[in-house]
């Protein structure tokens, strides 16, 4: 794990673009086609503003979110729209977006949708968030479908609801999170700088950041 610092918040935006845009590009130049998975929340959107103005070959690239909310797109709390309001515009907006939200029940889409995104993976290039309980993507320590969602033959999305949130969460699983080939991961301020330290010393299941730990590439700024 290597730990980046940056002056602020908007010295890290305009470096992590330029970073994830860099991985995509070697990506390209390997593949047909890659990956790129991203989170929700408000701390990605600087980044993917700068992102979405730069030139690659988008067309040439799939996007899908570590996680979403089981709520319809257009909600307030979809990660899905600020994705497509923040990220797939401009330049970007030729790129593939996978949405993990359909018709039917969170545990049969998941399984569905599981069986379709093999030919995705492992994913090129990753960005995480992280919350000061260390859960990533919607792997929250303690919830249920957590345990499911580590195994090591777990299928590439599950269904996680935890005690804490309103809604299910549809989430990468842990095995698929740890095996992408460029990983990255913003946090902002003392606490969650403190809670990723914990977290080296702690099992996924207390820590689920913990998975995508080997390899990982932290960008932090007060």
């Amino acid at each position: 794990m290597n730990i980046v610092d940056y002056a602020d918040r908007e010295m890290l935006a305009l470096a992590v673009a330029d970073r994830l845009v860099s991985d995509l590009k070697t990506a390209l130049l390997h593949h047909d086609h890659v990956t790129l998975a991203v989170p929700g929340g408000t701390s990605p959107g600087p980044i993917f503003d700068v992102m979405s103005a730069v030139a690659l070959d988008w067309d040439r690239v799939s996007v899908m979110l570590t996680d979403e909310r089981w709520v319809p797109e257009g909600h307030e709390r979809s990660n899905t729209t600020l994705v497509k309001s923040r990220l797939l515009k401009g330049a970007a907006a030729a790129a593939g977006f996978v949405p993990f939200v359909d018709e039917g029940t969170p545990e049969e889409v998941c399984a569905q949708k599981s069986v379709g995104m093999a030919a995705l993976l492992p994913i090129s290039v990753m960005l995480l968030g992280m919350g000061e309980d260390m859960h990533t993507a919607s792997l929250f320590p303690d919830a249920p479908g957590l345990d499911a969602a580590l195994a090591p033959d777990a299928p590439a999305l599950c269904v996680v609801k935890p005690d804490s949130q309103p809604d299910a969460r549809v989430s990468l699983a842990g095995h698929v999170i740890a095996g992408a080939l460029a990983k990255h991961l913003v946090i902002y301020g003392a606490a969650k700088r403190t809670a990723l330290d914990r977290a080296k010393d702690l099992a996924p299941e207390v820590a689920p950041i913990h998975v995508a730990m080997t390899d990982l590439t932290v960008h932090w700024a007060e």
